[in-house]
């Protein structure tokens, strides 16, 4: 029986069923025979598969891109986040103005590009998602499964952060908005602002005296109003984290919105979403476009713009190593470097794409986007600033702030706010639509790479049950508590945990796998290049990225501050909490990699170096591309250079775990 099934793969004749499954040979042959019938087999289902024509795809196990448009839409729709439109302009602004430019787009070039081209290539050359690319060194497969975990905490609140989206774009289909003024929601502490604006100078020069009581502070004295109507109507927020409170039934209901449309647009995996951004990533091009031309026409535009990006720049920033940081933790978390999202989509690539190419379209595209978003943005609070009689400094601010406070109030003072106020917050739609895209596809192709058997037919189901699973997650999200829990997976989630992943990244491949060995690889796919060309490559991967992600990390851990929202402080099981978010992120690392260490027989030295070499089942995904370096012959020889098995770790070498 042996004899025939061997017969059968090296004679490409492939029987409808295999005639018999490995579970039954492993008892009769030999430790060293039973991987040598490993690799045959996989050698069996790779002609088959290779064989398979279906709707032109080049891997018809998977899928690909149905061309390259769709994919280059799809990630510079994951690459350009909310993070864009409400961050950088504000750091911008705080490190210098243009000066500001010079340390960000010095940290694209040491930082960004190269590290989004490493994930870019890995997805690539492997066809896997996040875990499964870890066969390479099958030590640190716990660096994939965080990075899942990584994409499934954050994509909790930022489908929030789209409810609240949501939820203002319908608020604004009225006239006048309701955050223009103090309505029948407002209490004593409510003002317009005119209060504020109404100075202890101008007193002076009527010899009166200005009194103003002031019972609930606020981080937002000059728009009182808007900032009432975020936390009084929208969030209904209570005091604390300690009061929960009940659900906030209208954010529920835009979170379920919210779930269904990601649901509908992911149904059929990246056949469907490849078409939706068509419209989802370039929407938001058409809407910053058209509120910077409405932005700078308005009176008081050029004050923004100064304080934004012009005279007002500040060359001596660059002494300040703050800035510094600010600009790589920018580039950093705006590219979603380390959320598995960048591995996942590139993973439905031909395998002979150009990712240099695409690598330097879309982070260049990114970095462009949140420049423009700024003069967008501070065109039209330097207008609102003008009407205030107050300087920009004072009226600039940085996420929920500048999207739900600042931004919408600016936008009040306009003609026809409502058409402005929608089209603002439908651009924040679907900015956040496309990121969550590419955060539940992570998780489902992980799920689908690991068990194929169980849901690689049913992929429209895991999608079903992965955004009704993040959906009850996300309801702690928008109860009365909601935006302290949105605060706290933010800044635990989506902060200095990712470098840390980062940094286990790029050893994993520069160090543990070799560098040289993966631009090999590489030249696979694009073919072979000069010396000089990838000599750029690997000083910023075996040395300027990883002590830069060194240094940022430290940084950061040195420089922590428990997160507050509003002024109040997170009470101490909150933090906790928090902590316990980044250690169910990390934790996977050591515990793989204890789990393999155990499972796997041999010398501590033997097993080590088994398991930092690539099993037997990282190479191209079809056998048509794995060449003379990835032939299962030669695998094997490699292998096995003396017929023996030194370390046996078959109930580990499928990497799956």
């Amino acid at each position: 029986m042996v004899a025939c099934h061997f017969c059968c793969i090296f004679l490409d004749w492939q029987p409808e069923e295999p005639i018999f499954t490995v579970n039954v040979l492993k008892f009769v042959i030999t430790p060293y025979d039973f991987k040598t019938l490993n690799v045959l087999r996989f050698r069996y289902y790779s002609v088959q598969q290779d064989q398979i024509q279906h709707e032109g795809d080049e891997n018809t196990e998977r899928g690909n891109w149905a061309n390259k448009r769709e994919y280059l839409l799809s990630m510079i729709g994951y690459a350009v986040g909310l993070g864009n439109i409400w961050r950088f302009p504000y750091l911008a602004y705080k490190n210098g103005g243009g000066a500001f430019l010079i340390p960000y787009f010095a940290m694209l070039l040491l930082n960004g590009i190269p590290l989004y081209f490493l994930e870019s290539a890995l997805g690539q050359f492997c066809s896997q998602g996040p875990i499964n690319l870890w066969r390479m060194v099958p030590l640190l497969q716990g660096v994939g499964i965080g990075t899942v975990m990584v994409s499934l905490v954050i994509s909790i609140y930022y489908n929030t952060i789209i409810a609240y989206s949501l939820y203002y774009m319908f608020a604004s289909m009225q006239s006048p908005l309701p955050w223009s003024d103090c309505f029948s929601w407002a209490d004593s502490n409510c003002n317009t602002g005119q209060a504020v604006r109404f100075t202890s100078n101008d007193c002076k020069k009527q010899k009166w005296t200005l009194v103003i009581t002031l019972t609930e502070p606020t981080d937002y004295p000059s728009f009182n109003f808007p900032f009432h109507s975020f936390s009084r109507v929208a969030l209904q927020r209570s005091s604390s984290l300690d009061e929960t409170g009940s659900i906030v039934w209208h954010l529920a209901l835009c979170l379920l919105l919210s779930s269904v449309i990601v649901t509908a647009a992911l149904i059929r995996g990246i056949k469907s979403s490849g078409k939706v951004v068509y419209f989802t990533a370039t929407f938001p091009y058409v809407v910053i476009i058209i509120l910077l031309v409405r932005g700078v026409t308005l009176e008081g535009a050029t004050d923004g713009i100064d304080y934004y990006i012009g005279t007002q720049s500040n060359l001596t920033k660059l002494t300040e190593a703050e800035v510094w940081k600010d600009a790589a933790t920018q580039i950093f978390y705006s590219l979603s470097i380390s959320w598995g999202g960048v591995i996942t989509l590139s993973s439905y690539n031909n395998f002979h794409n150009n990712m240099v190419k695409d690598t330097l379209i879309v982070t260049i595209t990114n970095s462009a986007t949140s420049v423009l978003a700024g003069f967008a943005i501070f065109s039209i609070l330097g207008h609102m600033a003008h009407i205030y009689k107050l300087p920009v400094d004072e009226v600039v601010t940085e996420g929920f702030g500048l999207a739900f406070i600042a931004y919408p109030d600016a936008l009040s003072k306009l003609p026809i706010s409502p058409l402005w106020s929608v089209l603002f917050f439908f651009m924040l739609l679907t900015v956040g639509l496309d990121s969550q895209f590419g955060g539940i596809e992570v998780i489902t192709t992980s799920l689908t790479d690991a068990f194929p058997k169980v849901f690689k037919s049913k992929h429209g189901l895991l999608t079903l049950a992965t955004t009704c699973f993040l959906y009850l997650l996300g309801l702690p999200c928008v109860t009365e508590a909601g935006i302290y829990w949105v605060t706290l997976i933010d800044k635990f989630a989506g902060s200095w945990v990712l470098l840390i992943l980062a940094f286990f990244e790029i050893v994993g491949v520069s160090l543990v796998y070799g560098g040289n060995l993966f631009i090999k690889d590489m030249e696979m796919m694009i073919g072979k290049r000069s010396f000089g060309f990838w000599l750029w490559w690997r000083a910023c991967w075996f040395f300027i990225s990883p002590c830069i992600i060194s240094v940022i990390l430290v940084w950061s851990v040195v420089t922590f501050v428990p997160p507050t929202y509003g002024g109040v402080p997170y009470p101490d099981w909150g933090l906790a909490l928090g902590w316990c978010i980044l250690a169910f992120i990390l934790m996977w690392i050591p515990l793989v990699a204890v789990y393999k260490l155990i499972k796997a027989k041999g010398s501590l030295r033997e097993v080590c170096m088994f398991l930092c070499t690539p099993s037997e089942e990282w190479r191209p995904y079809l056998n048509v591309h794995r060449g003379e370096r990835y032939s299962d012959d030669r695998y094997l020889q490699k292998r096995n250079p003396s017929n023996t098995l030194e370390v046996d770790v078959n109930v580990i070498s499928s990497s799956r775990l």
